[in-house]
């Protein structure tokens, strides 16, 4: 089976279990973010841990603690976030969790790259499953959320191929373009202006704003995951994906786009249930 088979074979393996996990909602939804911020953690961790680090244990006790502190914070967040604890439960305890990681860190004199994990990968299941919630609005808000993510990132591939010219960030991701960004994002506004077209909100005009604002956030979030590999000289996020690579290569822009949509959802509602800000009315 070549590459490009078995890229296709996992992304349709993919799809079709986020797409069925996303319709059902409530807990099956809210484990498949857990499960996200998992796998989003152990890749950071895989990625900027120096390797010597990943097969050096410490002797003493009191280094040995330290160095499992990062992972115990994470799956008390996990737990937390699989169990349903309130959105603002949640965010208290993750910032706990990232001081206390930052502290160690600094103890060990190993940086703050564990606590940006800790945040990074809290936050990304976080947003995912509070914005889905169990209500039809909730279903409703995901896939305005997916549809304006992957046409940009589906668009902004093929634009930037056909069309080509300046680069949009060489040193970070030489193979992305102006072109290219400018056509996914176009993309992305289009398609979320179908969403909200198909769903009868009425009013087009802030959906559009919306899936103009989480196109350009989406695209920030994969040059972000594309410098912290380059950082730390890493192609891939890691192998679990069949043909594609990693989970982070896969949901880079999903997370942070969907982060800035529970922002917008919660100004506009509550923290507990942003999307009644959205697609409630």
């Amino acid at each position: 089976m070549s590459n490009l088979q078995l890229r296709i074979i996992s992304g349709l393996v993919l799809a079709s279990v986020v797409l069925a996990l996303t319709w059902v909602g409530g807990l099956p939804f809210r484990l498949l973010a857990v499960a996200i911020s998992a796998a989003v953690f152990y890749e950071w961790t895989r990625m900027t841990r120096p390797a010597h680090s990943r097969v050096m244990w410490p002797r003493a006790m009191w280094p040995r603690v330290m160095w499992l502190v990062p992972e115990a914070c994470m799956a008390i967040l996990l737990i937390a976030l699989g169990f349903g604890v309130a959105a603002v439960d949640f965010l208290l305890l993750a910032l706990a969790a990232t001081a206390i990681v930052a502290a160690i860190g600094f103890l060990r004199g190993s940086g703050l790259w564990d606590a940006t994990g800790i945040a990074y990968a809290s936050l990304s299941g976080f947003a995912l499953a509070f914005l889905r919630g169990a209500d039809h609005a909730g279903l409703l808000t995901i896939l305005f959320l997916f549809a304006v993510v992957w046409t940009t990132d589906t668009l902004a591939y093929f634009v930037g191929r056909a069309v080509g010219g300046p680069k949009l960030a060489p040193s970070i991701s030489p193979g992305k373009t102006w072109s290219g960004a400018i056509g996914g994002t176009v993309a992305g506004v289009a398609a979320g202006i179908v969403v909200s077209v198909l769903a009868g909100t009425g009013n087009h005009l802030l959906p559009g704003l919306a899936a103009l604002l989480l196109s350009v956030v989406s695209q920030i979030g994969d040059l972000f995951e594309s410098w912290v590999k380059r950082r730390h000289g890493c192609k891939d996020s890691s192998q679990l994906i069949p043909g594609h690579g990693g989970v982070m290569d896969r949901v880079d822009g999903l997370v942070v786009a969907a982060l800035a949509l529970y922002v917008i959802g919660s100004l506009a509602a509550s923290p507990d249930n942003p999307a009644q800000g959205l697609f409630g009315g």
